[in-house]
């Protein structure tokens, strides 16, 4: 791993020893090598997904988790969450969310279509939205899709074969870093005939590439032709999804209007979705302020992330009559990372014993008490709360993945899972404590007094960014404990802009966030953990990972032939990881705590893999009048 002294700096992995890997596993599990197919090929066929199961046949009316006669009209305001490519959720200065330029608005996705749509009950399946069939070529490099004659723009204009190419190849070679990553692999995407695009592949790519194009949005040749797509723009793009940009004022709201007209509301994919006229997303830049607007009625929907306020405030008169409602959603999704991200560009954290005796400064265990209300579980994996997070010892499975790179990786992956420390609960567990001291030590750091001094002589300070004041609270004994150890820390916040600037750019010690994968990994696992995305601005590998083992896992995992392949290739990546202490896990839960004005209804089961009630529920007017908020 990159700058440890556990890894043997500048090491590469040729593709033949990440064939062996990927054929001594299959051997291993007595299953076959080779390439998955995400479908029957040879035949046009209705819904594609990466080991070839589908839950709903040719044909079928709707998802089981929409309301099929769910009726439609009115508003859904919440405040704007993070989510999607280029979208900041305290501001926005562009509705170009497709570029790393700028800060768009979340929730923009909702503007676009695409050729197929995930089905979310499934854990990759997808069904024909403006493709109403594709077709697979033998050697599973070709994908073309059929488009529906009827697809149009909100111009009325027609969506053809052309729009679909153009946008596939302006993302790749345009996009932002992590869809240029995400379409690595695609060679060439062309226009057949109006109504057919084919799109050829390397023949590297991932089972879940596939998927991956079949989910991008489809932009408008004609529009892009007269307005330049690099650049940042306030201009609402011309689109063709469920909804357009409405009414907005920059860093204060924006409103996607409902198309009325959307050439695709009738479809199966589509029955019983998007069904209400306005979603509004209010953006705020202090949680409080956010939660008063909230008790106010100014915002009608909420998912609390705070457990502070989840246990103590929730007690105003519109909770104790009824008009607001509390519960919790079982968020059967992966948990993924949730951590600060120590940055191994910084010359300072290089030595992997640095990196783990600060881990062993936080204590979870006080802060989840004090400060938590005991409403979390300490994160241990990249792939918390799903069958890729490693426990235990390895499984001979996973051993004749890690065997291959034994002189490679650290010791510690070959053993139990790496766990985070458990304090006593104090604040600052001393045995805690004098574990870091031992591996500073041990790394050559010394001390100058109170001052903690690197190999080299420097001290060892660094700054924690942020760009929110609702950190600190947990982050603030954090850099305490870290001063009984010599070390200055700093907690920084910066306004949205240059945190997100300074986040694209890497100019970052340590840094907090959340990732979360899906139940099959894709190409985005590239973007988070491998070598490329280390070196690419504006890339999720915020730790700044650049290891050929990892690498080479992420290959295994991304080309195995089974889910259960996949999720064994996955265990031994996140052993691997795990070994590397490239972050400071923090928390997480396996429910949704959500909170609402009483004006909305929804299907009694939720689907187990997303959770997007504003393209789920549906508007109650009685029930919002009664609550005082239609």
């Amino acid at each position: 791993m990159k700058g440890t002294s556990s890894m043997k700096d500048g090491a590469t992995i040729d593709r033949r020893t990440l064939l062996a890997g990927t054929a001594a596993l299959s051997v291993a599990l007595m299953l076959p090598g080779g390439r998955a197919r995400a479908t029957e090929q040879g035949k046009a066929v209705h819904g594609l997904s990466v080991f070839g199961d589908l839950k709903y046949p040719p044909g079928f009316e709707a998802f089981d988790y929409v309301g099929r006669d769910a009726p439609k009209g009115g508003r859904f305001v919440f405040s704007a969450p993070s989510w999607g490519f280029n979208q900041n959720p305290q501001t926005f200065n562009t509705f170009n969310t497709f570029i790393l330029k700028g800060d768009a608005p979340p929730r923009m996705e909702l503007c676009f279509d695409t050729l197929m749509v995930r089905a979310l009950d499934e854990p990759d399946a997808m069904y024909g939205l403006v493709a109403e069939s594709v077709e697979i070529s033998d050697d599973g490099n070709t994908y073309v899709f059929n488009i529906r004659p009827e697809a149009r723009f909100h111009d009325d204009s027609p969506l053809t074969a052309e729009d679909v190419a153009f946008s596939l190849t302006t993302l790749k070679e345009m996009g932002h870093p992590s869809i240029r990553q995400a379409l690595s692999e695609m060679v060439s995407a062309g226009a057949l005939d109006t109504a057919r695009v084919a799109v050829h592949f390397s023949g590297r790519q991932a089972r879940k590439a596939p998927l991956t194009v079949a989910g991008m949005p489809i932009l408008s040749k004609a529009y892009y032709t007269r307005y330049d797509f690099a650049q940042s723009t306030l201009t609402p793009p011309l689109s063709s999804g469920p909804y357009k940009v409405g009414r907005h004022e920059v860093g204060r709201f924006v409103e996607y209007e409902r198309v009325k007209t959307w050439w695709a509301a009738d479809l199966p994919v589509s029955r019983g979705m998007f069904n209400f006229d306005v979603i509004r997303l209010e953006f705020f830049r202090d949680r409080q302020v956010d939660f008063e607007a909230f008790k106010k009625g100014v915002t009608t929907y909420r998912e609390e992330f705070t457990a502070r306020t989840w246990a103590t405030e929730y007690n105003f008169p519109a909770v104790e009559d009824g008009r607001v409602t509390r519960e919790e959603i079982p968020d059967g999704r992966p948990a993924g990372a949730q951590g600060w991200f120590l940055n191994t560009r910084r010359p300072m954290f290089q030595d992997p014993r640095i990196r783990q005796a600060i881990g062993f400064v936080f204590d979870f265990e006080w802060s989840n008490q004090a400060l938590f209300y005991g409403a979390y579980t300490r994160t241990q994996s990249f792939f918390q709360n799903s069958p890729m997070l490693a426990q235990g010892e390895p499984t001979p499975e996973e051993m004749v993945l890690l065997e291959r790179f034994r002189s490679q990786i650290p010791a510690a992956a070959f053993g139990p899972a790496v766990m985070a420390p458990v304090s006593d609960g104090s604040g600052q567990d001393r045995t805690m404590l004098r574990e870091a001291d031992r591996l500073l030590r041990e790394a050559g750091c010394t001390r100058d007094g109170s001052t903690l001094l690197l190999p080299g002589g420097q001290p060892l300070t660094f700054e924690m960014l942020s760009n929110t004041t609702a950190f600190e609270r947990v982050a603030l004994p954090f850099v305490k404990n870290l001063a009984r150890l010599g070390i200055t820390a700093n907690y920084r916040v910066v306004d949205p802009a240059q945190y997100q600037s300074r986040i694209n750019d890497y100019d970052y010690d340590m840094v907090g966030r959340r990732f979360a994968l899906s139940a099959t990994l894709g190409e985005e696992i590239r973007d988070l953990l491998s070598s490329s995305a280390a070196t690419t601005p504006g890339s999720g590998n915020l730790a700044g990972i650049s290891d050929p083992v990892v690498d080479a896992l992420i290959d295994i995992a991304l080309n195995a032939p089974t889910r259960n392949e996949m999720e064994i290739a996955a265990r031994a990546l996140d052993r691997v990881l795990r070994a590397g202490y490239y972050w400071v896990p923090q928390w997480y839960k396996p429910v949704h705590t959500v909170a609402t004005w009483d004006a909305f209804d929804r299907v009694a089961e939720p689907p187990a893999y997303d959770f997007a009630p504003e393209a789920q529920w549906w508007y109650d007017s009685a029930r919002a009048k009664a609550a005082g908020v239609e």
